[in-house]
């Protein structure tokens, strides 16, 4: 078993650590820093985490280069909660990006058997100007900062990107929903900077048909156009590249589709794998790749929201415990899209499927590549193309892959990471100290990374304004369960194909606050087998959850939520710079009313 270095609780420490290492380095100025954020990519997506058709052989080696974080966690289920708890390093519940309308509901509008949760077009609220966000705070460092792709923190005038911290903006601030007739409700409006510049379905079409849209190509020629205009200035720069092709409806550019064995949802991730590698490649090529920092994720688990009855799971992590639970799961069901791996559910929920991320760190120089630190070696072999003739593993590895027939060691963090610790991590970077007059949940990853560190800290998994879970340790308490109501179970809408477990997946709101049902992750990473309530084990690890939790919601201030009102004369009907285009279209009449969220 690995022994792992405790490291200081104390945020302030471990920054100057982490800067004096920079120093040490000698860096001649703060690192660029890369996070590319999929959009409903799920843990069991890539190759290096298990799938079976190993189609992501660049991501993969940015795994092999890097570090991998099997434990890393969403802020939320839900795409918009999660990007504003990533560039705020603040749980959605703080900053503002829930609802109070309803108990437990997430932030989504009451659709039909097509599902996807964001933030709709009806909202008026959005990330509230008190809340300080990563771009904002990385130009006192001399950042250049672009996002490109989803924003998803509000559409309306006062909540545009480049009024928080951002220099530059390609993308729209909606998901890709449509096509729509623009009189009932407009096409969602794609933006460079400060004006639109088209619509999706129009300018910038999607043929749900056959899933063709060029987007992904243009996303990538906008990161790889920033990236060298930066290196030519000698800039630092921020490029956060939240791209959205995983999100339904899936698309694909044409010499991707009916590529992957996976249908048109494994051609979306093979282009985006095709992007991340030559993103990779520049970097590299323009020779500053060991003065980037590169981090890979997702907002939420797989979407598995219709997925067929049958199937099953391929995996080559290892450990004996893990192997047996994993065995039992041969038959569980996978989604002709995402993989949520050996995790129960997907997207919405707050189990372990809708918040479990996959998470890969890249810094050529100062993270260490190709090794297991403190793991037993593994031996594995590759006789043909695509098939893996044996793969004897010893007890303790986690991860381990074949790359063009050569055995490649991952190394790996057992962190239980977050979503949030981006924030404070590149923060860090920057050489700068995060906000101190409001409550960061973002640790820095830094010392984890460089030092191999492993820190103790919980998980709070909220779903809308209530907490429904904590993680500490190997060991998940469930407060609340549920998944949809059974009026929408029974239209077709399941967000758990497959994977009734009585008590657990439940269609009601159900209560556990007094006896939570708690699983050992480490055994039971599908939350399959709850503690018996009598067991010492359970007891144990009850008593050292409980004031965790306790000290959590005792000084927790939740902020204003956004997501309460609706109207649909907020609508992108007259974004800026319609004009120019003639594409101006006249609202209606303004009637603000309380959003109905079903689930």
């Amino acid at each position: 078993m690995a022994v792992y270095a405790t490291a200081t609780r104390s945020p302030q420490l471990l920054l100057v650590l982490s800067t004096l290492g920079l120093l040490a380095i000698g860096a001649p100025q703060p690192p660029n820093i890369v996070l590319l954020l999929m959009d409903d990519m799920g843990w069991g997506d890539l190759g290096v985490y298990g799938e079976p058709s190993r189609e992501t052989p660049n991501l993969d080696r940015m795994a092999i280069e890097g570090m991998l974080f099997p434990n890393f966690y969403s802020a939320n289920p839900l795409c918009s909660p999660s990007r504003a708890a990533l560039l705020t390093g603040r749980l959605p519940i703080r900053n503002g990006f829930y609802t109070s309308n309803a108990h437990a509901r997430n932030g989504m509008p009451p659709l039909t058997r097509h599902p996807a949760a964001y933030t709709p077009q009806e909202i008026m609220g959005g990330i509230p100007n008190s809340e300080l966000l990563l771009p904002e705070l990385l130009k006192k460092a001399g950042y250049t900062n672009k996002i490109v792709g989803k924003w998803h923190l509000g559409h309306r005038p006062q909540f545009h990107p480049l009024k928080h911290g951002f220099d530059e903006w390609f993308g729209s601030p909606n998901c890709h929903f449509g096509p729509y007739d623009n009189k009932v409700k407009p096409n969602i409006p794609v933006y460079r900077d400060w004006e639109m510049v088209g619509r999706f379905y129009e300018e910038f079409p999607i043929n749900l048909k056959t899933g063709e849209a060029n987007l992904t190509q243009i996303y990538l020629q906008e990161a790889l156009d920033f990236i060298r205009t930066q290196h030519a200035r000698q800039s630092p720069f921020f490029l956060y590249w939240a791209i959205d092709a995983t999100h339904a409806p899936v698309y694909a550019s044409r010499p991707f589709l009916g590529t992957s064995h996976r249908g048109r949802y494994g051609d979306a991730v093979r282009e985006i794998d095709d992007s991340v590698g030559k993103i990779l490649s520049l970097l590299q090529n323009l020779g500053i790749s060991k003065n980037t920092f590169v981090f890979f994720t997702s907002d939420n688990g797989a979407a598995l929201i219709s997925a067929p009855k049958e199937g099953k799971f391929c995996f080559l992590s290892s450990g004996p415990s893990m192997q047996k639970v994993l065995q039992s799961m041969h038959s569980a069901v996978i989604d002709p899209g995402g993989s949520n791996g050996p995790f129960l559910c997907g997207k919405q929920t707050t189990f372990e499927g809708g918040m479990r991320e996959p998470a890969i760190a890249w810094w050529p120089g100062h993270i260490a590549a190709g090794q297991v630190g403190g793991l037993a070696p593994v031996r594995m072999s590759r006789s043909r193309a695509g098939s893996v003739e044996e793969c004897p593993c010893q007890s303790g590895t986690l991860l381990h892959g074949c790359l063009k027939g050569v055995l490649h060691l991952f190394q790996v963090s057992h962190q239980l990471g977050s979503i949030m610790d981006l924030f404070t991590t590149s923060l860090s970077l920057a050489g700068l100290n995060p906000p101190s007059d409001r409550v960061i949940d973002g640790l820095n990853l830094l010392p984890t990374m460089l030092q191999g560190h492993v820190m103790d800290r919980p998980i709070f998994y909220y779903r809308g304004n209530t907490l429904m879970a904590v993680t500490l340790g190997q060991y998940k308490a469930h407060f609340w369960t549920w998944t949809n109501s059974w009026e929408e179970f029974r239209q077709g809408i399941d967000f758990c194909p497959g994977q009734n477990i009585s008590g657990v997946t439940t269609h009601t709101q159900e209560e556990h606050t007094e006896l939570p049902l708690i699983f050992h992750l480490g055994r039971d990473p599908g939350e399959r087998f709850p503690l018996s309530f009598a067991s010492d084990e359970y007891q144990d690890a009850l008593s050292r959850i409980t004031p965790v939790v306790q000290q959590h919601q005792m000084s927790l201030v939740p902020g204003q939520p956004q997501l309460n009102v609706c109207n649909q004369a907020v609508m992108n009907w007259a974004p800026p710079g319609c004009e120019k285009l003639g594409k101006c279209l006249t609202p209606p009449e303004s009637v603000p009313e309380k959003c109905s969220w079903p689930h």
